[in-house]
């Protein structure tokens, strides 16, 4: 019987312009909300109350539930979202993931390898690489490097970690929360931010 409704589920899609390349794999909820000109791959399973804006491509093999994408996002293989916001003309993955709270406000790079929880990313912040950033609040136009982490839990409780517009962190850097760095500022690799940083 779930086969049966997910070949309706399928079928509904792809008569209003959904593109399911491979429909014998594609697992999307009756409750999912996709627009027209989206490209959906093989492996994909979208779950829950995901709304997907127009134009939006996912390459396969990813697993989203309760998201939401904004209009000409793509997701490259091996994308996981839960319960988060991907604004519009973002490029996450491959292998990233996008858990609870997360909420990029678009044209975002969320690379390979990046974890995110609880992350409010401003419009046109990347993070390509081998980064984690928990609760955390990110300005705009910012760039996070490679290796950079948000000291988020101190073995008791969970902190904020607030990055300006503007700014240039260096791979490798952590950020020990509670902390703030202000706009426009430049860390350098391999730095241990334990102290206000000022714009």
């Amino acid at each position: 019987m779930e086969t049966q409704i997910r070949e309706q589920v399928n079928r509904k899609l792809m008569a209003a312009g959904v593109t399911i390349v491979d429909p014998a794999t594609a697992y999307v909820s009756e409750q999912a909300e996709i627009a027209a000109d989206c490209v959906i791959g093989p492996n994909v399973q979208i779950l829950g109350k995901c709304r997907i804006g127009e134009g939006v491509v996912i390459e396969g093999t990813a697993w989203l539930k309760d998201v939401e994408i904004g209009p000409r996002c793509h997701l490259k293989i091996g994308v996981r979202a839960e319960e988060c916001r991907i604004g519009e003309d973002s490029e996450i993955g491959p292998f990233a993931n996008l858990r609870a709270g997360t909420d990029l406000e678009g044209h975002n790079r969320i690379g390979n390898f990046v974890e995110t929880k609880k992350a409010k990313i401003g419009r046109g912040t990347k993070a390509s690489h081998l980064s984690y950033l928990g609760d955390a609040i990110i300005g705009r136009d910012t760039n996070v490097g490679c290796g950079v982490i948000t000291v988020n839990y101190d073995g008791y409780d969970k902190h904020v970690t607030q990055i300006g517009d503007r700014c240039m962190i260096g791979c490798d850097t952590q950020l020990v929360a509670p902390i703030k760095v202000g706009s426009d500022a430049y860390v350098a690799s391999g730095t241990t931010i334990v102290r206000e940083v000022q714009d």
